[in-house]
């Protein structure tokens, strides 16, 4: 049941990767954090202080960063590429190809204010985009986790995992409500069980999709809500599993509908099992200033708009 899932604090994602990221330099001594003039708001501080000879500052070249941790990886580091999503992706789309993708280079690629949630900074940095750039590149694992403690548990297990990695999180203080423990990457995170519809949620809207599943709940529909952390590789068998059962599928993302999780589940069902589908996600356009909370409900991405989209879904499967 989705009562059952309780917020058990309120922090802000980045500190899980900040908190995360000393955690795992202090297992493992490769580990190298560079930042383009962001590491205040990277979380780097604590880092910082105690691995001072491990911390590179790259200052506003973002393309040289991607480039320097390319060339650590020769040498057997593990590099933390740190800055604001839209500069970790879009402006050096081509760095990251070309030296980090196609020679599979052990880079980790973390990424803070993605999405609408950075609010008041505007649409020249809330990229929609991100999730799909990073997807496409062969080889690239995506990683966008849900919470404070997700974050850490993400960014400590990507040390371990050989290959480039995009890390995505976000500004705003949310709810912590899953447990560090229980991450695994590559394995999609249930929620609850369900056998009416399958809601599939990435990032922020994980905790939108908990909300928005009780909502359901109290109006007599079953609900499976499934965290789908690590976007690629996809569980696929976790989206088999569910939507057999459902046979109709809700997704949300704080990304454009085009290209980011909605695709990828949708891929999965066209291949296998053709079901309604329903978006929740910016419908191809840009942000604006504003509110974090505002821009989620005016571009449709809350739990009133998930509920909405659910019954749609249900009403199409139904009909």
């Amino acid at each position: 049941m989705l009562k059952a899932i309780e917020i058990t604090g309120n922090k802000d994602t980045r500190s899980g990767f900040g908190d995360g990221i000393l955690e795992a330099a202090r297992k493992n001594e490769n580990i190298i954090a560079l930042t383009a003039d962001l590491l205040g708001s990277l979380k780097l501080n604590a880092f910082i202080k105690e691995f001072p000879n491990r911390f590179i500052q790259c200052g506003i070249a973002e393309a040289n960063m991607i480039g320097v941790a390319a060339g650590l990886t020769i040498g057997g580091k593990i590099p933390y590429t740190t800055t604001f999503a839209n500069f970790s992706t879009g402006r050096v789309y081509d760095q990251i190809r070309q030296s980090v993708a196609y020679s599979n280079k052990n880079v980790k690629i973390c990424a803070s204010h993605a999405g609408l949630t950075l609010g008041e900074d505007g649409a020249t940095h809330q990229i929609l985009e991100d999730i799909g750039l990073m997807k496409m590149l062969p080889g690239m694992t995506v990683v966008v986790p849900a919470d404070y403690n997700q974050t850490k548990a993400a960014t400590k297990a990507i040390a371990d995992y050989t290959g480039p990695v995009y890390l995505r999180f976000g500004r705003p203080v949310w709810p912590i409500f899953t447990n560090e423990a229980d991450f695994v990457l590559g394995k999609a995170q249930k929620l609850s069980e369900g056998k009416d519809v399958s809601i599939f949620a990435c990032g922020h809207l994980v905790w939108k999709a908990v909300e928005a599943g009780r909502i359901l709940e109290e109006k007599g529909i079953s609900v499976e809500v499934i965290n789908i952390h690590t976007i690629k590789p996809l569980d696929t068998a976790a989206v088999m599993a569910s939507i057999s059962k459902t046979n109709c599928a809700v997704t949300c993302e704080e990304h454009n509908i085009i290209g980011g999780l909605g695709d990828s589940i949708a891929q999965v069902a066209a291949k296998n099992l053709p079901i309604p589908i329903e978006y929740v996600g910016t419908n191809d356009t840009f942000g604006e200033s504003g509110k974090p909370a505002e821009l989620l409900t005016k571009y449709g991405l809350d739990a009133p708009n998930i509920v909405a989209a659910a019954e749609k879904v249900l009403a199409r499967k139904n009909g």
